[in-house]
């Protein structure tokens, strides 16, 4: 139990804490869980695990189990996309799991790409980030870009491909988009996190390579103009109302922020604050609830730039409505040079979840006359 500032005894609250998924980001959405069971207060929260396996099975782990048992020995679990049941089902039977709010934090496909969203809307439950739309745009580089674009604010140039183009005339496709664009260049699967199947291709005979590596994770690619720029990324926090951290800097001694670069090697810096002036704080800071806002955000977001070296712009390179949160991850880090601690950040996007629920539950399903 818990207590109000009146003293009064209150139940706490039951969170659900979805990790894994079916993806190639499956052991770093459970890098995530860890650090988050770790840092909800045991005071306020109980936290329920809602583990999902490679092959997309749903298991329930007990307050107290551990993520690992929770994966392996939980009780299978479905959730019915209906606001009646708001609860987990036992798929042997028992008694149901209902929950108050869930936190997902499966990252990549079918995580943060608005599917899982779309069965949390249907069942009726609250859920930390991103929407439906808002997930499933800012998980796609493509249409991310379109809209970013639209909306003025700066992104690299780049053209889209999809796999049944590369398989009809490879060679071809990679002269067009090199003549095009030109060189060095990023190829990179529209729909992927953590920089999987991301590469930096500077001969054009490597691009047919590159190409078929990035269409191994998607059928829609993106290649984009590589800029000679630094890396900077803003957290945002918030529904109607926003909020931009101070921004961070990361800096990789490899040819970019590949998925070596972000969990293996450990010469790469994440510099909190970054290195910049005032006013180029500020502009980034500004741009990144501009870019938020522009593509859905709700919850939380992170928002990476690429700050060209010889102008000093600021090109918006992609959001990502489920960032990595681990303690060393750079979301709850920029938020904690800002000057929000990680259990407290936990706690805000815990209200933002169950706020933005709360005032969607309130619109009317039924269509009425008004003044009847």
């Amino acid at each position: 139990m818990m207590r109000n500032q009146g003293g009064i005894e209150m139940a706490k609250l039951r969170v659900g804490l979805v990790y894994g998924g079916r993806s190639v980001e499956h052991e770093v959405s459970i890098a995530s869980a860890t650090s988050i069971l770790r840092n909800l207060d045991p005071s306020r929260y109980e936290v329920w695990l809602v583990a999902i396996d490679h092959d997309g099975a749903w298991r329930v782990g007990a307050p107290g189990t551990s993520l690992e048992g929770a994966m392996q020995r939980g009780a299978a679990v479905v959730l019915p996309p209906t606001p009646a049941a708001n609860a987990l089902r036992r798929v042997a039977g028992g008694d149901a799991v209902a929950v108050d709010v869930l936190f997902p934090i499966v990252h990549g496909h079918g995580g943060e790409d608005g599917s899982l969203q779309g069965l949390l809307e249907l069942a009726g439950l609250p859920y930390v980030g991103s929407g439906v739309a808002g997930s499933a745009i800012q998980m796609d580089k493509e249409i991310a870009k379109r809209l970013l674009s639209f909306a003025g604010l700066p992104v690299t140039p780049w053209r889209v491909l999809h796999s049944h183009e590369l398989a009809r005339d490879p060679k071809g496709v990679a002269t067009r988009v090199a003549g095009e664009l030109g060189l060095p260049v990023f190829v990179k699967p529209a729909n992927s996190g953590s920089s999987v199947g991301i590469q930096k291709v500077t001969k054009l005979q490597s691009l047919p390579r590159a190409l078929a590596e990035a269409s191994r994770y998607d059928t829609k690619l993106l290649v984009e103009t590589a800029l000679d720029a630094r890396e900077i990324e803003v957290a945002v926090l918030g529904n109607e109302d926003p909020e931009a951290s101070l921004p961070g800097e990361i800096r990789t001694r490899r040819d970019f922020y590949d998925y070596e670069a972000k969990y293996v090697d450990e010469s790469t810096e994440l510099l909190v604050p970054a290195p910049l002036s005032e006013s180029e704080s500020d502009a980034v800071r500004d741009s990144a609830i501009r870019a938020y806002r522009v593509l859905e955000g709700a919850g939380l977001g992170r928002v990476d730039f690429l700050m060209e070296r010889a102008t000093g712009t600021f090109y918006v390179n992609e959001l990502n409505s489920l960032p990595g949160f681990t303690e060393v991850s750079m979301y709850p880090r920029l938020w904690e040079a800002t000057g929000l601690p990680y259990p407290q950040l936990l706690d805000r996007l815990i209200e933002l979840a169950i706020d933005r629920h709360r005032r969607r539950a309130a619109l009317e399903t039924t269509f009425r006359k008004l003044g009847r």
